[in-house]
């Protein structure tokens, strides 16, 4: 199916000063907020500590739940609504691994605040601090990884530059998703550390696809210059890149409005890194190979490039 004719000719490396103008922004913008915040917002998963998840029958607010909750001493406790209930809530207390019955006395305590069926505990999650930071670190080594085997396979499978540009657009799209996370104040947990990982395989899906493009065409049109070609492969794959994209993000967009708030965080992160990633194989990850050539030939072939357009 082909929502866009083969032979359009949109000047997209044209545009490339452009795109790093606006992903400079947003990486900057992005990492601003993580330093201001002291760092991505690391959820029970990386950090230790309670979850409670809680719906009560009445009207109530988080001010209300933390008197309840004042007696058992816990220091710093957050309280925030959960999904599109306004009655749900979630409890959450920070690296408190050593109480093995602090979940229990949680409920305990919202059972006499607000009555004995007044209260449905949801759901329980209790992590150690230990197992937090091992988690945290295995999360982290996950994504580094990834990026070594995606580095590995593509210098084999193509070239070192195409490795280098296909890399630098994966950490462009996870910096950009994690400075929406910092922005947003939602948390990182486990299931957005899987949700990273599938952003990096859909991004690198996509470019690679107009890399193979663009190695076929460059095959064939070598004399007409690297711009010409970069233009003419990612204006080839166009249809293709725009349909895949766009069917994902309607299934993505489902999960997001009608999944619920466990896996609100996840959709979101899905969400911002189809849109991200599918700028990225555009606008970022040929151009980049546009700046090597450039950058190793000292601007010759760019010049050769410009003549044979004109």
């Amino acid at each position: 199916m082909q929502i866009i004719k083969h032979d359009i000719n949109i000047d997209f490396i044209g545009k490339r000063k452009l795109a790093v103008v606006i992903s400079g922004f947003l990486i900057l913008v992005g990492l601003v907020s993580l330093v201001v915040n002291g760092g991505p917002n690391y959820g029970i998963d990386f950090v230790g500590g309670t979850l409670v998840q809680v719906k009560f029958t009445e009207d109530t607010d988080a001010a209300k739940i933390k008197d309840s909750l004042a007696s058992l001493d816990l220091g710093s406790v957050v309280v925030q609504r959960f999904g599109d209930d306004p009655n749900e809530f979630l409890i959450r207390v920070q690296e408190t691994g050593k109480d093995k019955n602090l979940s229990g006395r949680i409920a305990g305590n919202l059972n006499m605040a607000y009555g004995e069926g007044m209260v449905d505990i949801r759901r329980m999650e209790m992590v150690g601090p230990q197992v937090g930071k091992d988690l945290r670190q295995k999360g982290l080594l996950s994504l580094f990884y990834a990026m070594i085997g995606i580095l590995i396979y593509i210098s084999w499978r193509f070239e070192l530059r195409f490795a280098v540009g296909a890399i630098i657009a994966l950490m462009h799209d996870v910096l950009i998703t994690l400075g929406a996370f910092s922005i947003t104040g939602r948390e990182i947990d486990l299931p957005i550390i899987a949700a990273f990982l599938a952003i990096i395989g859909y991004s690198l899906n996509d470019t690679i696809i107009v890399y193979d493009r663009i190695r076929e065409n460059y095959g064939k049109h070598q004399k007409k210059g690297f711009s010409l070609v970069f233009n003419r492969s990612i204006n080839e794959t166009l249809s293709r890149t725009i349909f895949t994209s766009g069917t994902t993000l309607l299934v993505v967009l489902a999960l997001f409005i009608f999944g619920g708030g466990v896996i609100h965080n996840f959709a979101f992160a899905m969400l911002v890194g189809i849109l991200i990633g599918t700028y990225s194989s555009i606008f970022v990850a040929s151009p980049l190979l546009i700046f090597w050539d450039n950058y190793r030939s000292g601007g010759q072939k760019q010049v050769t490039a410009e003549g044979n357009a004109q």
